[in-house]
C-alpha cells in the first residue's frame, strides 16, 4: 500500500484504542506493560525475520535519550489508560492533543527557535480550548478533572517522546521504537510490580483477546505501519492526517460508547484541535 494509505490506516486504527482498553480489567499500568511486551515480541520478531540489524554500536552514543524516550513513552500510556477510567474517551483525547502546543512552547527553550505571533496565537487558543474543557468539571463532578489531569499529564509525557526523539539520530525507525519498547518494559515493570501487581491470571477468554489486540494489532503491527509510512510523507500532510486520530475517538465516545460532551467542551475541543492542526500548517 502507499505510504498515505498506511499512514490513514494507522490513524483511524489509532483512534479505536480506548474501547479496547477499556475492556481489559487489569491495572493501567500491567496493560502499558503487556501492551509493550507483546508490541517488542512482535516487532523483535519482524527485525529478526527480516535480517534489519539493530546499530547497537550507534545506539550506545545515544542510550540515555533511548532510555528516556522509552521510560516517558510507557507512562504516557500509563497516564492515557488512566484518563480514559475517570473520564470520557472524547475528552481524554482531546486533552491528550495538548501535546503538540506544549512541543511548540517548549522548542524555543531547547532548539532556541523563535516563537512566532502565529504560534504565540495557537498556543494561547488551545489553552484556552484546554481551559473550557477543565472548566465544567464542578458540573460533572471531580472525577473528571482526575481524567482531565491524567489527560494533560499523558500529553505532557508524549511531548518529551517528541521532544527527546529529534535528539536521536543514530538509530532510525522500527529499530529506535523497538528499543523504546524495551526501555519501556525496563521502567513500567518495576512500577508495577510495586503498585498493582500482576493479575494476568485473572483475565477471562475476552480480556486475553482484547489485550493481544492492543498489544499486538493496535501497537505492534500499526506502529511497523505508522513509521514506514512517516517517512515517506511531508510533514505538513502527516501532521494534517494525524487529526483523524482524534476525530475518530470523539465520534466513537459520542456515537458508539453514548458518552455526552456539553457546549462548552466542544468549542474547547475544536479550539485545541483547530489551533494544533494551524500551527502545522504553512500559511
Amino acid at each position: 500500500m502507499s505510504p498515505r494509505i498506511l499512514y490513514i490506516l494507522s490513524m483511524l486504527v489509532f483512534g479505536t484504542l480506548a474501547p479496547f482498553v477499556r475492556g481489559i480489567t487489569v491495572s493501567s499500568g500491567e496493560v502499558a506493560l503487556y501492551r509493550a511486551v507483546l508490541a517488542a515480541l512482535l516487532i523483535g520478531s519482524y527485525l529478526l525475520l527480516s535480517r534489519k540489524k539493530i546499530p547497537f554500536s550507534n545506539a550506545k552514543k545515544e542510550i540515555i535519550l533511548l532510555l528516556l524516550s522509552g521510560m516517558a513513552m510507557g507512562f504516557n500510556w500509563v497516564f492515557l489508560f488512566e484518563a480514559y477510567k475517570y473520564t470520557s474517551v472524547s475528552i481524554a483525547t482531546l486533552s491528550y492533543y495538548f501535546a503538540p502546543v506544549i512541543v511548540t512552547a517548549v522548542s524555543p527553550f531547547l532548539f532556541h527557535e523563535k516563537l512566532t505571533k502565529k504560534q504565540i496565537l495557537c498556543f494561547i487558543g488551545s489553552t484556552i480550548g484546554v481551559v473550557l474543557i477543565t472548566g465544567v468539571q464542578t458540573s460533572q463532578g471531580g472525577s473528571n478533572l482526575i481524567g482531565i489531569l491524567f489527560g494533560l499529564g499523558a500529553a505532557s509525557l508524549y511531548a518529551t517522546v517528541i521532544l527527546l526523539n529529534k535528539f536521536i539520530r543514530s538509530v532510525e525507525g522500527i529499530q529506535r521504537t523497538f528499543l523504546q519498547f524495551l526501555a519501556a518494559i525496563i521502567a513500567v515493570l518495576p512500577y508495577v510490580a510495586l503498585t498493582s501487581g500482576f493479575h494476568l491470571n485473572t483475565l477471562d477468554t475476552r480480556g486475553w483477546i482484547l489485550l493481544l489486540i492492543v498489544g499486538l494489532f493496535h501497537t505492534g503491527l500499526i506502529y511497523c505501519f505508522y513509521f514506514t509510512s512517516l517517512k515517506d510523507l511531508p510533514g505538513q500532510q502527516a501532521a494534517i492526517l494525524g487529526y483523524l486520530d482524534p476525530l475518530v475517538a470523539v465520534i466513537i465516545s459520542v456515537l458508539f460508547l453514548g458518552e455526552s460532551m456539553t457546549m462548552w467542551q466542544i468549542i474547547g475541543g475544536l479550539l485545541i484541535l483547530g489551533f494544533s492542526l494551524w500551527n502545522e500548517l504553512d500559511c
